[in-house]
């Protein structure tokens, strides 16, 4: 394991722009358009919103670690940039990617273990034959060329904790956060201590009085209004530094002092905006009848 994420298969192979990201993802629907026009499927995020829904009830069925369950959303997003969804069946796919991902993670569970659970759950979609998994398992690992082992944010966060004199509540809230950027692209698009500050950034400056979805969206908008430069967001902290929550004000200041890539925040805190933005318009009885449909009339489920 690379102990460095810069030297790591993830930073060097596995971080994309977002325009790269969309040419694959256009590359796969022109590969057939008449697929895509016969069964269209919802908004990406509220699909990574199904998909991680029902990852997080298969993995407390089996009492799965968050770090699994969150490799687990990774490889789901790293495969299906390769592969388009249409031409899979995503249950399989999400059973699939958890057993990987609890290998890799160190807490392996038994393939026919899997598989009853992932039948109890989905009973129309997978195959009671447990070779069924080990191939598709096969699948998953050679479409990402055997490249397995992720970095996470989890680590920056909790090595950042005394540092910056953080609360449990603190901790809690921007842990929080970090599951939520598993549902978006940003696992392929920042490095995962960017991630880590960006939740600690929403953690320390949420209100008590506001809605969390709306202090999000309020903050982002002053991270993008204000803090374009080490400059604005020194000022910001020297001013937040006379709140009573003082570890405001030093965060802001360790961040203006740090080499951190200020726009790369953010982006992230923009994104994790534009996620809870699109979550009002989340609808489980859609996303689960359109991928019914395209995996019953292919017969995928077989």
């Amino acid at each position: 394991m690379a102990a460095n994420y810069w030297a790591s298969t993830q930073r060097l192979y596995w971080h994309f722009t977002k325009t790269e990201l969309n040419d694959m993802r256009q590359g796969l629907e022109n590969e057939d358009r008449a697929i895509l026009q016969q069964y269209p499927l919802p908004d990406r995020r509220l699909l990574s919103i199904f998909f991680n829904q029902q990852l997080v009830k298969l993995g407390k069925r089996m009492s799965v670690r968050q770090q699994a369950l969150a490799t687990a959303q990774v490889y789901i997003r790293r495969f299906y940039i390769k592969v388009d969804v249409r031409d899979t069946n995503p249950y399989l796919i999400l059973a699939t990617a958890l057993y990987l991902a609890c290998k890799m993670e160190e807490s392996p569970q038994y393939i026919r273990g899997v598989v009853g659970e992932a039948r109890n759950m989905w009973p129309e979609f997978i195959p009671s034959d447990v070779s069924k998994l080990g191939e598709c398992e096969f699948y998953l690992i050679s479409e990402m060329n055997s490249q397995l082992i992720l970095h996470h944010p989890y680590r920056t966060l909790q090595e950042l904790q005394g540092r910056l004199n953080l609360g449990q509540d603190d901790i809690s809230l921007a842990w929080s956060f970090i599951n939520d950027h598993y549902l978006t692209d940003l696992p392929l698009l920042v490095a995962p201590h960017v991630v880590a500050i960006a939740a600690i950034f929403l953690a320390l400056t949420l209100k008590p009085n506001q809605g969390g979805l709306q202090a999000a969206a309020n903050t982002a908008a002053v991270l993008a209004n204000a803090a374009q430069t080490s400059k604005d967001l020194f000022q910001i902290g020297a001013s937040a530094a006379n709140a009573p929550q003082d570890r405001i004000g030093y965060f802001f200041r360790w961040l203006a002092e740090g080499e951190v890539d200020l726009q790369a925040v953010v982006d992230c805190i923009q994104e994790l905006v534009s996620l809870y933005d699109v979550w009002e318009q989340y609808s489980e009885k859609t996303c689960k009848e359109q991928i019914s449909r395209f995996v019953k009339a292919r017969g995928l489920d077989k």
